[in-house]
């Protein structure tokens, strides 16, 4: 199916959200307008004509063809990433982002939800807010239980999905920032958690990465240097 709807993408590298839509995107080969939104200085246009949560991603499609920050009236705005995974995989059904078969669909669906409930909830207490790191290692031992034992991606076999797409922008942020011991986190604790995580229990998580960062799609939406250098900018993690 080839899409003829122009196609504008708010995005900012710091977002493992927007990286799910980039990486869609870019498996579906569409013809989009990336726009970059200073996610820490949102101009007032943004809210009252694209997402009125002020949140990113979000996407237009569409209507005419025109500057990202003069968004036309005529296009569809739509915002939240797992909203713009689904309508890009009806958008572009060849494109593979959702399978065929109406089971594996509900398995990439149920995937979705555990990564946005356990998932991230492990990686924002942990990272962002310096709590308890059990939530983070349980809700990785959740979805390394939902990957195909033998190998592949989330629904086995070497094409992504939208399963892959939800996970992977947090799975390696995750890996990243632990690496450095980056976060909220006492100094010391992020490194006992990659301890984990880089440990045999998790041997199936590390060869999950590693294949998915092998994914030509995945290399087009990550740059591992500028994600560190922006990292260690980041205000809220200065430590006094």
């Amino acid at each position: 199916m080839v899409n003829t709807e122009q196609i504008t993408f708010y995005t900012h590298i710091y977002s493992p959200y927007s990286q799910r839509v980039h990486i869609a995107l870019e498996q579906a080969k569409a013809d989009y307008t990336p726009y970059t939104l200073n996610v820490l200085d949102k101009p007032d246009w943004y809210a009252a004509k694209v997402n009125p949560a002020g949140k990113i991603p979000a996407i237009t499609y569409g209507g005419p063809k025109v500057s990202p920050d003069t968004p036309s009236d005529e296009s569809v705005k739509l915002a939240e990433s797992a909203v713009i995974l689904e309508f890009l995989a009806d958008l572009f059904p060849d494109a593979g982002l959702l399978p065929a078969d109406p089971v594996a669909r509900a398995r990439a669906r149920f995937f979705l939800t555990v990564v946005d409930t356990k998932g991230f909830e492990g990686f924002r207490e942990f990272i962002f807010l310096g709590h308890a790191m059990a939530p983070l290692i349980d809700g990785y031992a959740a979805l390394q239980a939902l990957l195909p034992p033998a190998g592949g991606f989330a629904l086995g076999g070497d094409a992504l999905t939208i399963a892959d797409m939800a996970f992977a922008p947090f799975l390696a942020r995750t890996y990243l920032l632990l690496s450095v011991d980056l976060g909220k986190f006492p100094a010391g604790e992020g490194k006992k958690a990659y301890a984990i995580l880089t440990s045999p229990r998790f041997a199936r998580l590390q060869q999950y990465l590693q294949d998915v960062k092998a994914n030509p799609y995945w290399k087009a939406t990550w740059d591992e240097d500028t994600q560190l250098a922006m990292w260690f900018t980041n205000p809220v993690f200065r430590r006094k």
